[in-house]
């Protein structure tokens, strides 16, 4: 909020239980540039998954926040997130997206740099002066910051930003449940899902966190889901709630009906089928207690980590990340997880699953980008037709799944990093 857009980012005002967001918000260029500096380069942003690199010299090319990174395994086996760019005369190292390398080579000028990208060689190597190699300025240059958490690895141009560990705050305990599916480790499965969508990219966050758009935007898909006793876990309904974890991140945690390779049956999959869920479910009793398999295995999980990362453990378990490219358009890629000890059966399921509601030609995905495309139509209204409202469920002591607690939190974040105190982007509304 400033001179020159006096309108609010949000008006709150939990007494009247009024959150709304300005629609500006989704459509203003200046915003759009301002979340660059103030949200994407002061936070941590997921990079990649450790089983993505099993092997030394294994690397993968991603941009990240406009950024393109070299992700290494070393040759010691350390994982590295380096700058993409040659320390020489600046053009990109490495132009393959993926592969395993000993070395990388800039073909401009021919300068070798180790995986850990550290200078090797370079042609001329006499006319540069003694101990040139050795000057940190000479290497590839790490990211400011890179740390792991239960081998999701992340980064942050911001030197001065929190542990990691104190960032997640309360997403850990979801990242950790979703983890102990397995004691043998959790790997990315091969390929990856790469689209676009022409909406802003906050739409996205909202929309990964929002249960109460399920039953109305997905309509087909649970129409299909109930046509049939096969594909329905006995007992296992809706419900559930929402809760903010800090910082911004958010999760939705409830029962649903559809078959869980972990570990949750539908007639569907037969006795074989029965009988596998059955071993990976008593795994999990042995493991972790009942309490605890119980919830790894029967209840889904929609987590939210700000700014871009959803981890979405339903049918299927994904990673996805998203990036604006523009106020009205952005790029997503999503990526299938499973425990590394899993059956080719429940791997069959778990890929089916995931291409079926989650991918881009699923029944989920391309509802959700519908959706998204028609409210950023709609906010070409947005300097008459002012607010969204993402009121629903406010005040309640423990909101449900599809109440919008969730949006709530993500908001505040954004309103704290984009508007730091005293120059609030909050207008709170007289009683």
């Amino acid at each position: 909020m400033n001179a020159e857009h006096p309108q609010p980012a949000l008006l709150v005002n939990p007494a009247q239980r009024i959150f709304k967001v300005a629609r500006r918000n989704f459509v203003d260029p200046e915003i759009f540039k301002a979340e660059k500096e103030k949200i994407f380069d002061r936070s941590w942003l997921y990079l990649g998954h450790s089983s993505e690199l099993p092997k030394p010299g294994d690397f993968v090319t991603r941009k990240v926040a406009g950024r393109g990174i070299l992700f290494t395994r070393d040759s010691k086996g350390q994982l590295r997130a380096l700058l993409n760019t040659c320390p020489h005369r600046g053009a990109q190292v490495c132009r393959e997206r993926k592969g395993n390398a000993k070395s990388f080579q800039c073909f401009y000028h021919g300068w070798v740099f180790g995986a850990d990208g550290k200078l090797r060689s370079q042609p001329g190597e006499a006319s540069y002066p003694e101990g040139f190699k050795g000057r940190d300025t000479s290497n590839m240059q790490p990211v400011p910051r890179f740390e792991t958490y239960r081998d999701f690895n992340f980064i942050s141009f911001d030197g001065n930003i929190m542990p990691l560990v104190d960032y997640l705050a309360g997403a850990k305990e979801y990242l950790d449940v979703i983890c102990d599916q397995t004691d043998a480790g959790m790997s990315i499965v091969a390929g990856s899902q790469e689209y676009s969508i022409r909406a802003n990219w906050k739409l996205l966050t909202e929309n990964s966190i929002d249960g109460y758009h399920a039953a109305t935007t997905h309509a087909t898909y649970f129409d299909i889901l109930m046509s049939s006793t096969d594909n329905l876990a006995t007992g296992m309904g809706g419900g559930g709630y929402g809760y903010d974890l800090g910082n911004g991140h958010a999760v939705l945690e409830y029962g649903a009906p559809w078959g869980r390779p972990v570990a949750q049956w539908i007639p569907g999959w037969g006795e074989a089928g029965k009988s596998e869920i059955e071993r990976i479910y008593d795994n999990l009793v042995q493991r972790h207690g009942e309490a605890r398999a119980e919830r790894i295995a029967r209840k889904n999980r929609n987590l939210f980590i700000f700014p871009n990362l959803v981890v979405n453990d339903i049918m299927a378990l994904t990673v996805r990340t998203y990036f604006p490219m523009a106020p009205d358009y952005m790029v997503i890629n999503a990526w299938a997880l499973a425990p590394n000890d899993e059956s080719a059966w429940a791997r069959k399921y778990r890929l089916n699953n995931f291409l079926e509601f989650l991918g881009p030609g699923g029944f989920a995905t391309p509802d959700d980008a519908e959706a998204l495309e028609h409210c950023q139509r709609g906010f070409e209204n947005s300097k008459e037709a002012l607010w969204n409202d993402i009121s629903k469920g406010m005040g309640k002591e423990k909101p449900h799944h599809d109440d919008e607690l969730q949006m709530r939190a993500f908001w505040t974040q954004w309103n704290k990093q984009m508007f730091p105190a005293p120059a609030s982007g909050i207008k709170s509304v007289a009683a």
